[in-house]
């Protein structure tokens, strides 16, 4: 990656030496406006991505050049951008959620500490991340960010500080601009198509090498870091793992990595792709959580006590993830898409059971010293906002904090080919998530009837299409 580095001030002399300050090095964040100036000018760049994720988790925002953007410019969003269907529709109005009518804006609030390069375009350019508040300066409810940022605030309020680690699988598929045909893996650079079956195969990542390299080189442009990248079973899936911290910063680089494999993929003529189910007959995608919480004061695991051993806010955060999460499905699944994935003896978990080390349970407690005893989330699949997924999945687990819910007794079997117990369609995963009144207080009101609105109006253009199954089996049939 090409960066521009020039000094445009004196800086201290140490030894007869100009030292540059070690802000202008950073690649991602800075703590002032001073040094967000100072930062853009030294790296020649020209022009800033002001971007937010709007409800599907999609970059929204404005490009501006980087002088204006340091010159105390009022940015803002109309606020009907975050009651957007993913294809660009509206809901009607009902059960709380009403569009303004005056479509007023809202106030794009840079977070200086997410300032980083764009490291795949050709002029230097920058992104940062904002967020979103009223013309008056209210927290605006209903953004993603701002609802991760309520639930974390929540834990913060008894003293805890939650830590999360997401895991993203994801497809590389060949490009295919006519949507009627279905997708189909890529060719690697055997010159063959890539098969299933490849799960943790080194060759089967070898396949992709300039690509993943691309990837790599994007990510530390950006101060991005990945800590494993592996082939999944799925033609041409990979999974990336992200160091655990603090879940605003994990959301923050799950949507900049989104974008950042996408445009990597681009770069080679083929298609990255976090829909949940891309392929049929192949595994679906998953971003499974890692959680832990940790005591603020201390610095300690609450999950482990003194000696080691497990500990009731280690079940009741359990019991609550058991109780809650199939009220909350809808943030993890949200798309129609979503529910192909969760079926019967597939790869993902279709339940609410809880194993040491079981990959069929939905919450899997992997082998760990005591000090990392956390809780694995395997139900959000790879489509979810990041933002959502994270605040509902430790929602669901505050829940049972608060209420001291107490888990059933754990499995050590294979459970995924037992009965369904989560919400089998978008509908009625939304009729759920409505009708929890702890997962509203928790999350808002307003977010929660502005999600609902879209998630029914999504189903009703799904409703609209008229699939090949039934062109297969009711033309001639019925």
């Amino acid at each position: 990656m090409p960066v521009a580095k020039k000094e445009t001030r004196p800086a201290a002399k140490k030894g007869g030496r100009v030292q540059t300050p070690a802000f202008l090095q950073n690649l991602r964040g800075v703590k002032s406006w001073k040094e967000a100036s100072e930062w853009l000018e030294w790296r020649g760049i020209e022009d800033i991505e002001c971007i937010t994720p709007d409800q599907a988790g999609v970059a929204r925002g404005k490009m501006m050049p980087s002088k204006k953007f340091t010159s105390n410019t009022s940015l803002a969003l109309p606020s009907a951008v975050f009651m957007t269907t993913i294809s660009g529709g509206y809901p009607e109005d009902g059960n709380g959620f009403a569009y303004p009518e005056d479509d007023g804006d809202l106030k794009l609030m840079p977070d200086l500490s997410t300032l980083s390069a764009v490291p795949w375009e050709t002029d230097q350019t920058a992104q940062v991340i904002c967020d979103l508040v009223h013309q008056d300066g209210r927290t605006v409810e209903f953004t993603p960010r701002n609802v991760l940022k309520r639930v974390v605030a929540a834990y913060a309020e008894l003293g805890w500080r939650p830590v999360v680690a997401p895991e993203i699988e994801f497809y590389l598929v060949r490009k295919n601009p006519d949507p009627d045909y279905p997708l189909t893996p890529p060719v690697g650079r055997s010159g063959r198509p890539i098969g299933g079956g490849q799960g943790y195969s080194i060759a089967g990542v070898n396949e992709f090498d300039e690509l993943i390299d691309d990837i790599y080189h994007f990510s530390e442009g950006q101060g991005l870091e990945i800590d494993t990248l592996i082939h999944e079973e799925g033609a041409g899936q990979l999974e990336i793992n992200l160091r655990h911290g603090d879940p605003v910063q994990l959301a923050d680089q799950v949507f900049l990595f989104k974008r950042t494999i996408r445009e990597a993929a681009l770069k080679h003529e083929t298609y990255a792709t976090f829909m949940a189910k891309p392929i049929q007959g192949q595994p679906g995608s998953a971003m499974h959580i890692h959680q832990s919480i940790i005591d603020a004061k201390t610095g300690k695991n609450i999950f482990a006590a003194a000696g080691g051993e497990e500990t009731d806010a280690f079940h009741h955060f359990i019991g609550g993830m058991q109780r809650h999460v199939p009220n909350a499905l809808v943030m993890f699944a949200p798309y129609v898409n979503s529910y192909r994935r969760l079926t019967q003896a597939a790869s993902a978990p279709v339940n609410t059971k809880w194993g040491y080390d079981n990959r069929t349970t939905a919450f899997r407690v992997p082998r760990s010293d005591p000090a990392a005893r956390r809780v694995e989330n395997r139900i959000p699949s790879s489509d979810a906002n990041p933002y959502l997924a994270l605040a509902a999945s430790l929602a669901c687990g505050l829940i049972g904090l608060r209420n001291a819910i107490k888990p059933d007794a754990p499995v050590g079997r294979t459970v995924n080919k037992d009965d369904i117990e989560l919400p089998r369609s978008l509908l009625e995963a939304v009729q759920l998530f409505e009708a929890d009144e702890e997962l509203r207080a928790l999350l808002g009101s307003q977010f929660v009837a502005t999600y609902a609105a879209i998630k029914k109006a999504e189903f009703e253009t799904f409703m609209e299409v008229i699939s090949p199954w039934e062109r297969e089996y009711l033309l001639l049939n019925v």
